[in-house]
């Protein structure tokens, strides 16, 4: 095996889900510029996700759709002449 491939500078981080809110403390190398406090007192960094296994359908069973920013709706703008052509 290669010798010194693997990241040294793991730290505890909070991923939070920012769909529903749920939040886990893990083990990353992920770089943030964002902090919380989590409950037991002390300050991490924080890294948001727009989704996790709490919000996924698969997971869930729930479908669910998480539009932040606009996709769905660019689609049909770009598409609408076609769409309004079949009706």
């Amino acid at each position: 095996m290669k010798k010194d491939i693997h990241p040294t500078n793991y730290r505890y981080v909070v991923f939070k889900d920012i769909s529903n809110d749920y939040a886990f403390l893990t083990r990353s190398t992920v770089e943030t510029k964002e902090t919380v406090k989590w409950e037991d007192g002390k300050e991490y960094p924080l890294v948001k996700l727009e989704i996790s296994h709490t919000s996924h359908p698969f997971f869930t069973g729930k479908m669910k759709l998480v539009d932040t920013a606009g996709r769905v709706d660019k689609f049909k703008n770009r598409y609408k002449k076609h769409y309004e052509k079949k009706q």
